[in-house]
């Protein structure tokens, strides 16, 4: 929707990278699984290791559903910029490519528990 505004109108954003500390916005949804109703948001150090993410916040914030106990997190198929990708769960998330507001989706075939499909 265009602005229309009595003197010059600029925009300034306040979710860019500068302005959370060494951290950075990660978007995780986990494809077909509807009791989540959008991507997890997460703000982690860019040196947070895949592992790390996975183990911690991910791992925690999956548990209510069904299924979550079930997930063998090395046979999950993982979605970067809606590609299929391999994530190193050793190195980091920006030498993974993962940097501020990047979205990563994962899919559990077979675990469907709560789906869509």
């Amino acid at each position: 929707m265009p602005v229309a505004a009595i003197k010059e109108y600029i925009g300034v954003p306040r979710d860019t990278v500068a302005n959370f500390n060494g951290k950075q916005l990660v978007y995780v949804s986990w494809d077909h699984h509807l009791l989540f109703a959008s991507p997890f948001l997460l703000c982690l150090p860019p040196q947070t290791t895949f592992g790390e993410l996975v183990n911690g916040p991910l791992a925690a914030l999956t548990k209510p559903d069904p299924d979550a106990a079930s997930v063998d997190w090395k046979k999950v198929e993982w979605l970067k910029s809606n590609q299929p990708w391999t994530p190193d769960f050793e190195r980091s998330l920006a030498d993974n490519g993962i940097g501020h507001k990047d979205q990563i989706r994962f899919r559990t075939p077979g675990l469907q528990s709560l789906s869509a499909a």
